[in-house]
């Protein structure tokens, strides 16, 4: 028999829904919230409205897409967190009231072991153990992957995540949010000419609040000298920040392996769709002998599909959710 596994995504500001069969993704529904680049940021409230008005029409498609009937699903996999707690209680309200009136198994998934999971979804995979560095605008960690189910987090950020050093960056330099994919794109017309500290920071944990810090007083002190120095420099600040940005994350990633002795790595996460991280650690990989893994670009963002493969090796592990579970802000890895 063949099993049918519904997910559901709505850690943030993205609604999502994905179809998969026997691990294999039929369907992978986004509805984006284009609002909050007015805002600067995601806000909250108005996330979570826009989850309920795109929820069931977001399921629909999916499962429309997929050529699968509802009779058809075998349990309902959806985001138990972390992320914004509103956007959380619609996506796991949502997933509760589905799988009762179904009467199918419903699987809590956390979001960002479902990151790691994402590289399951195609081609090719991972073997065990591997090292994943998880990099998105809320966190960065290195886990160390064991099993599908059995992970462990090895290193983190103390302070800001990579991301969240990306968007900070941007706002400073007037650049539209989510700063990441624009600073990304500039960089391709620059070069890394400005130079940045690394942190110092021993073992495998990583810091961003100093590095902002450095940024803001650099530009403050430069555009002090001269007021256009942005609007001139821009595409090689951005080229500096993106570098050294990738390169602290390399780094730890290369001392990981080092103290490990593991030679697959694998990145995910939203900023993993950085080119000049990738570029990083494919050079990386091919200096050190690293079978590296990087998931598709429609992978790498919030996506319904990661939370649907996740809660397919959950169900045949019949790692189930109590009809009581509640979504966590900050749920626990």
């Amino acid at each position: 028999m063949s099993v049918f596994i519904l997910g559901i995504e709505s850690s943030c500001d993205d609604t999502g829904a994905s179809v998969i069969k026997d691990g294999q993704v039929l369907s992978n529904v986004i509805a984006s919230q284009e609002i909050h680049r007015v805002y600067g940021g995601v806000v909250p409230e108005v996330a979570s409205r826009a989850h309920q008005e795109h929820i069931v029409p977001v399921v629909e498609t999916a499962c429309k897409l997929a050529q699968t009937e509802l009779k058809q699903l075998n349990a309902i996999a959806f985001t138990c967190g972390p992320g914004l707690i509103g956007s959380l209680i619609v996506g796991t309200s949502f997933a509760k009231g589905m799988a009762t009136a179904l009467d199918i198994p419903l699987i809590e998934v956390n979001h960002l072991k479902a990151h790691v999971l994402s590289h399951f979804i195609d081609d090719p995979k991972p073997t065990f153990p591997f090292l994943c560095l998880t990099v998105s605008g809320g966190h960065t960690q290195i886990v160390l992957v064991k099993d599908y189910l059995n992970m462990q987090i090895i290193g983190q950020t103390l302070d800001d995540a990579a991301g969240e050093a990306f968007d900070k960056s941007g706002k400073l330099l007037g650049l539209e949010y989510p700063a990441g994919p624009v600073i990304d794109k500039l960089a391709t017309q620059g070069k890394a000419v400005f130079t940045f500290p690394e942190p110092q920071l021993p073992g495998l944990d990583f810091s961003f609040s100093g590095l902002k810090t450095a940024i803001l007083y650099f530009v403050r002190e430069q555009v002090k000298k001269n007021p256009k120095f942005i609007g001139i420099n821009l595409a090689d600040i951005c080229a500096s920040i993106q570098q050294i940005i990738a390169v602290i994350l390399i780094n730890k990633l290369q001392k990981a392996a080092n103290q490990t002795g593991i030679r697959n790595i694998a990145i995910a996460g939203g900023v993993s769709a950085n080119s000049e991280l990738r570029r990083q650690i494919m050079k990386k990989g091919c200096d050190l002998n690293w079978n590296v893994f990087i998931p598709k670009m429609e992978y790498c963002t919030d996506n319904a599909a990661m939370i649907a493969i996740t809660g397919y090796y959950k169900y045949l592990d019949k790692q189930f959710a109590v009809a009581e579970v509640r979504p966590s802000a900050r749920l626990s890895f």
